[in-house]
């Protein structure tokens, strides 16, 4: 099975910086890849009933993609709406019918508010609604009062009242939230990036995808073994083999026996008369060359023997 690699999730990205939000160039950009997410899911009839920053994962490239469906509801085909009866989702994310246990409700107004919440929390780093335990939290969220900071500005104010709206029925659609300024607005770059944390077990900065840290636990990888099996290696290139033995390293004793028995070769084929032409013409050449100094050696000890003899 072949997945996707997402490097890292959008809440390391948040609890990577102090102050546990994006800056608005950042967190816009992240959100309309929400919206599109959104949209395709909802097109195909899937509720996923538990976004959150948790479940939304990021690319090197800043490519966001929605994960974690176990909770997620797919609509009959021939569903008339998208009503809903059961939800499993993280509760600080939750709308108010769900809250005050109603027995069904809009799937897809479900994911407006936890996108509304999602936003609210990347851009504030903070909750719009919070409990000491799950019952407070739910009683303040059926209760729907939460309030904005002022520093979030009128556009992104705007468009948070209107995904956080009680009413299920005004509750802005995707549509609404597309045609709205502050998403369609190009936002500049005021602060810096919020970048992708260092890897928390290798403390890589790149988030390498290499299988072979895991391949090496897998299999009890040994340093100094490898280098042994290198060494046996090296030292198994360096043997020449030969017919008769075989001589680790230098063949200069291989080679002077070669020449050994090339010399007994040519005596044998001397004496015998045995061998190729060419070694018996080197024979009788030599043959003539010992007669010829034999008759002038004679020649030579005659004359002194005579001009010992000789009277002047």
């Amino acid at each position: 099975m072949v997945m996707e690699y997402c490097v890292c999730g959008m809440q390391e990205m948040l609890d990577s910086v102090p102050d546990k939000k994006f800056p608005v160039f950042q967190a816009h950009g992240y959100f309309c890849q929400l919206i599109d997410g959104l949209e395709y899911l909802h097109s195909q009839g899937i509720v996923h009933k538990d976004i959150k920053p948790g479940n939304l994962l990021l690319t090197t490239n800043g490519t966001l993609k929605i994960s974690d469906l176990g909770v997620a509801e797919a609509l009959h085909p021939f569903a008339e709406d998208d009503m809903c009866r059961t939800s499993q989702g993280s509760p600080a994310f939750q709308p108010p019918e769900i809250a005050n246990g109603l027995d069904t409700f809009s799937g897809f107004k479900v994911d407006i508010w936890s996108a509304g919440v999602t936003l609210y929390n990347i851009t504030t780093g903070l909750y719009p609604f919070e409990g000491d335990n799950i019952y407070k939290l739910f009683e303040n969220i059926g209760k729907g009062e939460y309030t904005i900071p002022e520093d979030c500005g009128p556009l992104l104010s705007d468009l948070l009242r209107g995904m956080l709206e009680y009413e299920p029925a005004k509750r802005f659609s995707i549509q609404q939230i597309r045609h709205h300024n502050w998403f369609r607005k190009k936002h500049t770059q005021a602060d810096p990036l919020v970048p992708i944390p260092p890897s928390p077990e290798t403390k890589d900065r790149w988030r390498s995808m290499t299988v072979v840290p895991y391949l090496e636990d897998l299999h009890g990888y040994n340093e100094e073994e490898d280098d042994d099996d290198l060494k046996d290696d090296y030292l198994e290139d360096e043997i020449i083999y030969t017919q008769d033995f075989t001589v680790p390293g230098d063949d200069s004793e291989a080679g002077l026996r070669e020449d050994e028995s090339a010399d007994q070769e040519g005596y044998f084929a001397l004496l015998f008369g045995e061998g190729d032409s060419t070694a018996a013409a080197t024979s009788s050449e030599e043959g003539r060359r010992l007669s010829l100094d034999g008759k002038r050696a004679q020649e030579t000890e005659e004359d002194n023997k005579a001009a010992c003899f000789s009277t002047s």
